[in-house]
């Protein structure tokens, strides 16, 4: 299964494209999209709708990964990384891609083993668990290949989900 990861934003979004086969994961290719600083919302939108759009054709994954926001001080920011998303939303719905949201405690968790776990530690073990011979850069790439790790975890987990849990009680 191909299962890109994706780290929201309107200037910059992660991206991490990894083949998870039997319990065993291996990273195919990482990077960044960027809009230009300076232009309108709108205009960045619309580049961040083609460059996902080409994104998905170019990679062709099984799934998107991504994570659901949380934003804590600058609303202005949030509101602006919300619509990011939307569009990369909008982008895997209309490209019929399945999409699968994560907060960042899941990632933690899933990744590391603990849901507090420092962004430093997670790109370390992200690092580890792909074999990577370094943190990927930037941050936010690093992010998003934990993104998808954390969907090949999930997706291959043994332990039964939340709805089934709730069928047998």
């Amino acid at each position: 299964m191909r299962i890109l990861g994706i780290d929201p934003g309107y200037a910059l979004i992660g991206f991490g494209l990894i083949e998870a086969e039997r319990g065993q994961t291996r990273m195919l290719t990482y990077g960044t999209i960027t809009t230009p600083a300076g232009q309108p919302l709108a205009k960045r939108l619309y580049q961040i709708s083609q460059d996902m759009d080409q994104l998905f054709e170019t990679l062709k994954p099984d799934a998107v990964s991504i994570e659901e926001l949380f934003f804590r001080t600058n609303l202005k920011t949030g509101i602006a990384v919300a619509h990011g998303r939307g569009v990369i939303l909008c982008a895997a719905e209309k490209n019929k891609i399945d999409l699968f949201e994560y907060t960042p405690l899941q990632v933690k968790l899933s990744v590391t083993g603990y849901g507090r776990a420092e962004k430093r530690q997670v790109m370390d073990m992200t690092r580890r668990l792909l074999k990577l011979p370094e943190i990927p850069r930037p941050d936010d790439a690093a992010d998003a290949l934990a993104l998808a790790l954390c969907h090949a975890r999930s997706v291959t987990s043994r332990l039964p989900r939340n709805a089934q849990i709730r069928e047998t009680i």
